[in-house]
């Protein structure tokens, strides 16, 4: 056989082989990029704030708080009976991402980018660590490098969160000095770095609030931290007004508010007030009543007023589903104001870090004598702040229910409101020492209704104000849990370090009804 013929199938071989690529380029997805501008990916982060804030008000957040009820369980129910909860790693491999790409564009090491880093890193893993408890954090974020990371305690976790916010709020100075600002596709402050520095220290406040129990812990400094954030105000700049606010602006078109014209069939009365909520604003003649709720059809027809507090009704988040169901289609129960919430697609924004809390938090800290200054201004301020949002102003208010269970047809009525006539109230009046706590409490508690996602239940769980009401409808034996189980992910991968972290915190179950250091 003559060897010719092996010629040229020999060449061809020798030609491909000169021509392929190593297999790491063969690899890579030429339509898959694998770089984004920083101000990309920085935007995906603050839209998450957004879905870990709660995503809105009406939603699950919101029922746990018992700011409202669901009685229909085809889509709701107000079980408390939790299991697993997920985590923000993705989120948080997002914020690396982001910071590298601001270094591959040139940024000098401390950048805006990086600098905000620091926040979101203190945001999110303080949101895993109030839900769980121990989390990993030192060796967390490292990828292939280490996929078993070990678990931090929850107490070394808030001393990287504290870390954290001060070395944001210090590379944020130093930029704002420098006039060096690069940021970009910032939904929230329009790339405002000031205000970005005013919303790190602000948060650092409620962070700081949220480790009450922990006041006398040296490691922490809870209370002279505090105190130093509230006497330096040039170095430690906080909101001063509403318009500080970190909120999220919905529009029509894209983002709509959860309650608008579109879903009016779906919820308006598949829904009504809890009365944790309502039946605190009743108590206390408060008129953001008239804004959140409408009055029970069935007092209304019995002859009450429909601008009398006493028509206004919720139901106990703990009452069994089918009987509130009943009520509510007998008229017994108020639902949420239909012109308020579904009249239009112009809808209030959703607060996730706010001068009305701020204010609360401070009044808070003083009474418990962390920092000096008038408790009752700050209380007053937070209320003033909390009424504004909703409207409400010193005179004659318009307001406005349904005239025919729809959400076109509105009776129109005026109610008179004085602040000094409100505050007047014993119940309103700050009294100081502990009863003044509890009224400042309640305060944050009804600012926070429809925002800031849980707030309104981490801060009662933290001291039992307001008293959430309990029942068969909240389910897990009548009690409302302190936590969330981890991840099954956690369990099935990170099997190790999961076990040992629930051994040690919760004696080796997962309990949603364990007590975490935090609380402790």
């Amino acid at each position: 056989m003559s060897p010719k013929k092996y010629i040229l199938p020999l060449l061809a071989v020798l030609t491909l082989a000169g021509c392929e690529k190593p297999f790491d380029q063969l690899e890579q997805d030429p339509n898959r990029p694998t770089s984004a501008p920083a101000s990309l990916v920085f935007n995906g982060v603050v839209n998450d704030m957004y879905s870990v804030a709660g995503g809105g008000g009406w939603n699950d957040s919101q029922r746990y708080n018992q700011f409202y009820a669901s009685n229909y369980n085809y889509y709701a129910t107000n079980d408390y009976a939790w299991t697993t909860t997920g985590l923000n790693y993705t989120t948080l491999k997002n914020v690396v991402k982001m910071e590298e790409e601001a270094k591959k564009a040139g940024l000098p090491d401390v950048n805006a980018y990086s600098a905000l880093g620091k926040f979101f890193r203190a945001y999110y893993f303080e949101n895993m660590t109030r839900r769980v408890g121990d989390i990993p954090l030192t060796e967390a974020l490292q990828g292939l490098n280490n996929q078993t990371p070990k678990y931090n305690t929850q107490k070394e976790v808030y001393v990287q969160i504290l870390n954290w916010l001060d070395g944001a709020n210090s590379d944020l100075a130093s930029l704002i000095a420098k006039n060096d600002n690069n940021l970009s596709g910032d939904i929230y402050f329009s790339n405002s770095l000031s205000k970005w520095q005013k919303a790190v220290n602000t948060y650092k406040l409620r962070v700081l609030v949220n480790l009450s129990r922990k006041e006398s812990d040296t490691d922490l400094n809870v209370k002279s931290r505090f105190a130093e954030v509230i006497g330096n105000p040039t170095k430690f700049p906080i909101m001063t007004s509403m318009d500080d606010n970190l909120q999220y602006v919905y529009n029509s078109q894209f983002n709509k508010y959860n309650r608008n014209p579109d879903n009016f069939g779906g919820n308006a009365t598949r829904e009504n007030m809890a009365a944790t909520y309502l039946g605190t604003l009743t108590s206390l003649k408060d008129p953001r009543t008239f804004v959140v709720a409408e009055p029970a059809t069935a007092k209304v027809a019995a002859g009450t007023k429909p601008t009398d507090f006493s028509a206004f009704v919720g139901a106990s988040s703990g009452e069994d589903l089918a009987i509130m169901s009943s009520n509510a289609n007998q008229g017994l129960y108020s639902f949420q104001n239909r012109k308020h919430y579904y009249s239009t697609y112009t809808a209030e924004p959703y607060l996730i870090i706010s001068y009305p809390e701020l204010q609360f938090n401070i009044a808070e800290a003083i009474n418990r004598g962390w920092t000096s200054g008038s408790a009752e201004t700050y209380y007053q301020n937070g209320i003033k702040a909390s009424w504004g949002f909703y409207g409400i102003t010193d005179g004659a208010n318009t307001v406005y229910f349904s005239a025919d269970g729809g959400y076109r047809n509105f009776n129109t009525y005026t109610v008179n409101v004085s602040f000094a006539d409100y505050y007047a109230q014993s119940a309103v009046k700050y009294a100081g020492s502990t009863t003044g706590l509890t009224q400042i409490l309640t305060q944050k508690y009804l600012a926070f209704a429809q925002n800031s996602g849980l707030e309104a239940f981490y801060n009662q769980r933290r001291t039992g104000v307001p008293t959430f009401l309990v029942g068969p409808g909240t389910g897990n034996s009548q009690r409302i849990p302190l936590r969330w189980q981890y991840p099954a992910t956690e369990r099935s991968y990170n099997t190790a370090n999961n076990t040992a972290a629930v051994s040690s915190q919760y004696g080796g179950n997962d309990d949603i009804n364990a007590q975490m250091w935090l609380l402790k």
